[in-house]
């Protein structure tokens, strides 16, 4: 259950995670540009008593506080400047929230003065830009109401030491710190969807190739800064005229950067119902069989594909139309596989085929119907095609699910599969990177489980025996720095040993059997998950 702090400070946190991706540069340049929305507030206070005078002779172009030039303003600017601004804002609310537990009254007025301060320019940079909504400025009004509120009350405050009236105080500012918090969520969500609706109506209401392609750039950069303006982006119908750019053979060129938003877009629960609701996966499934499509566009319908069929979605009411389309579709992604030109287009595919492969087994069947055992192993054995540990945990993901069908044993052994799990059993990472280590802890792992599931045929133990696998899963079970210490490899390759073990006793030592397949698995575990590396 959430404490009421944690309820309070829910709005201003949700502004927050909106706005900590904005504009990623070196120091002094993020600096620099921070400066321009970090105004003392004495100055503040000072320059909005001061007219801005214009020389008439000087040409017509107003700064006002960095927003950029009226008139020239583009959508993009506009939406950094709004980013920026609310998460100042939303840090400074933050801070009152903090202040205020701790009874540091002086320094909550002044970050409620600094609050005012900028909700206050905030605005008026947003208004001179843009005509605002009616319901938006509503919204206005009441946040900036609520703000001088909030200066009133804390003023109040510095003047008495009365605990009685102070503690009264307290859950007033409370309440009303809440309010603002609330108010400033909702007034930033209408001036993105405002923003959003103009790139969406560029999208629509152009013939002009180069207007279309930088909305669309635009819209995509957006859809990186979080899940929260993803789902502002699907509401505004974002999905549908991207969709309707990919149905004219006029915007061919812009085809892939289309699908590439969506995908982006289809990370959010309202991407996928907008998606389906314009029957977008029969459309993908025609671009995925359309072998006169570029390959870079089919590529980001698999993208797209490998978005909406991920585990992690909670809803799968939309997969009931992709059931219809499923032979054309996975022959359409194991065919790309096969005939990928590049590092990326193998990724995009083979990452919705594993995809596929978790919610169907049919979708496993019609695989090895396609050979698709061959054409993975091939791959892998070609670094054009499979060159990231990336590439390599969709392919084993793949093999993973395929080798629950016995059928895929014989295939697997046909094209001397128990050997690549062996150089999959000894994947590491070329880098420091933890995404790429976390990438070859998966690939261990699902070497392993596949491992297992084949030694169910003593033909693939024996082979797996052979090849010296017992040693390797040995290594990864003592040895922590060998597994990343992930103690989904160690519970992978334990139970690949002792599928090994029960085939052939003789193939492991007297020792490792003791404490490797003798005891309950969790004995097991706990014995090497507690083990130091040896460096002796």
């Amino acid at each position: 259950m959430a404490t009421p702090q944690s309820s309070r400070q829910s709005s201003y946190s949700s502004i927050s995670g909106k706005m900590m991706h904005a504009i990623q540069v070196d120091s002094v340049q993020r600096w620099m540009e921070d400066l321009r929305h970090m105004t003392e507030v004495e100055c503040m206070c000072v320059l909005q008593s001061k007219p801005i005078g214009v020389d008439e002779d000087a040409p017509g172009e107003l700064i006002v506080s960095g927003a950029g030039a009226i008139g020239q303003h583009v959508t993009r600017d506009n939406l950094q400047t709004l980013l920026k601004r609310a998460l100042v804002v939303s840090t400074e609310l933050g801070k009152m929230f903090q202040r205020l537990e701790k009874g540091r009254w002086q320094r909550v007025h002044s970050t409620a003065v600094r609050v005012n301060c900028h909700v206050r320019s905030l605005i008026q940079e947003y208004s001179t830009a843009r005509n605002a909504p009616p319901e938006m400025q509503k919204y206005e009004k009441s946040l900036l109401e609520k703000c001088m509120e909030l200066n009133v009350i804390t003023e109040r405050c510095l003047h008495t030491e009365d605990e009685y009236f102070l503690k009264s105080m307290k859950e007033a500012i409370h309440e009303i710190l809440t309010d603002v918090s609330d108010s400033f969520s909702h007034m930033i969500d209408m001036a993105l969807a405002n923003e959003i609706q103009i790139l969406i109506c560029q999208i629509e209401d152009s013939d002009n190739v180069f207007a279309i392609s930088t909305a669309i750039s635009n819209l995509l950069s957006l859809t990186q800064d979080g899940p929260q303006l993803c789902s502002i982006i699907a509401k505004e119908g974002a999905v549908v005229a991207l969709l309707k750019i990919c149905r004219q053979d006029c915007f061919s060129s812009l085809y892939a950067q289309a699908l590439r938003t969506v995908a982006s877009i289809c990370c959010v629960e309202e991407g996928i119902s907008q998606l389906e609701k314009v029957d977008g996966i029969l459309f993908l499934a025609d671009i995925l069989t359309d072998s006169t499509c570029a390959e870079g566009t089919r590529a980001e319908a698999a993208a797209v594909m490998a978005q909406i069929t991920s585990p992690h979605h909670t809803s799968t009411q939309h997969l009931a139309s992709f059931l219809e389309s499923m032979q054309d579709i996975v022959t359409a992604l194991i065919n790309l596989c096969k005939s990928a030109s590049c590092g990326e287009v193998f990724l995009l595919a083979s990452a919705a085929l594993a995809n596929i492969t978790f919610f169907d087994s049919m979708a496993c069947e019609i695989l090895l119907q396609l050979n698709a055992v061959h054409i993975l192993l091939q791959a892998c054995r070609d670094r054009q095609r499979v060159d990231t540990p990336y590439s390599k945990d969709q392919v084993v993901t793949i093999l993973a699910n395929l080798s629950v069908l016995e059928q895929c044993t014989a295939d697997v052994l046909e094209e001397k599969g128990v050997e690549q799990l062996l150089v999959l059993l000894n994947e590491k990472p070329s880098s420091s990177s933890p995404s790429e280590s976390a990438a070859c802890e998966r690939v261990q792992q699902k070497a392993a489980v596949t491992l297992a599931r084949l030694s169910r045929d003593p033909l693939v133990a024996q082979t797996a025996i052979q090849l010296k696998a017992v040693p390797r899963l040995i290594e990864l079970c003592r040895s922590p720095g060998e597994r990343n210490n992930s103690d989904s490899v160690l519970v992978a390759c334990l139970a690949a040993l002792r599928r090994l073990a029960a085939e052939c006793p003789d193939s492991i030592g007297p020792s490792d059997h003791q404490q490797l397949i003798k005891p309950r698995l969790v004995d097991s575990f706990l014995l090497c998950s507690n083990m130091e590396e040896s460096f002796v």
